[in-house]
Formats: C-alpha cells, structure tokens, sequence
C-alpha cells in the first residue's frame, strides 16, 4: 500500500512540471523577442516559421528570429531545434504571436 501511495504522488507530482504560470510577456520593441510557453498566454498567434540553415544551432536560432523580424511579429516561441541528418545543417521551428489582446479597443 505505502509503495502504491509513493507510485501515485510520483505520478501526479510529475504531472505539474507541464502546468506553467502565466507571466507577462516583455515591453514590445521594434523587432521580435523570444518568449517562453508561459509568456504567450494571451497573445495573438500569426503562424508557425521553419528554417533550415547551415551552421549551428546558433545560427538557426539567429535564422528564426530574422524570419519573425521579416514577418512583422511582436514576438516568438521557438519550439525546436534539431540537426538534419546532413551534419552541420540545423532545422528549428517556431510560433510568431502578435501584440497583447487587451480587449475590446485593442489593435488588431
């Protein structure tokens, strides 16, 4: 019984490291800024980007945030990064989000 108590509030335990708190995304700037999951809570979603680059995941990372930039988003999310199976070229993808809703006067 008590191995069956520890087995279940493992299990339920585990299950809050996927619940994220909301959080305020940065102050708008004029380009697009990487936010975490729990600062898109709110925001309007434009679409998802990919880019496949040649380099390092560094420069797939620039790659993705020169796209948001060339798209007009506020804000992005990256959500991967990976190397094809030709080493040296990286793939990442991400989700662009707009400005804050704010409510009924806000822009769209």
């Amino acid at each position: 019984m008590r191995r069956l108590f520890l087995v279940i509030s493992l299990l339920l335990g585990g299950c809050a490291a996927f619940k994220t708190t909301p959080q305020a995304p940065p102050p708008p700037t004029s380009h697009a800024q990487e936010i975490s999951r729990a600062q898109s809570d709110g925001l309007r979603k434009l679409g998802n980007i990919t880019v496949t680059t040649r380099g390092s995941p560094d420069d797939a990372e620039r790659a993705l945030a020169a796209r948001a930039n060339q798209l007009g988003a506020v804000y992005y999310q990256i959500l991967m990064l990976d190397e094809t199976t030709l080493p040296g070229f990286w793939y990442g993808t991400a989700i662009l989000y707009g400005a804050p809703s704010t409510g009924a006067g806000a822009q769209q």
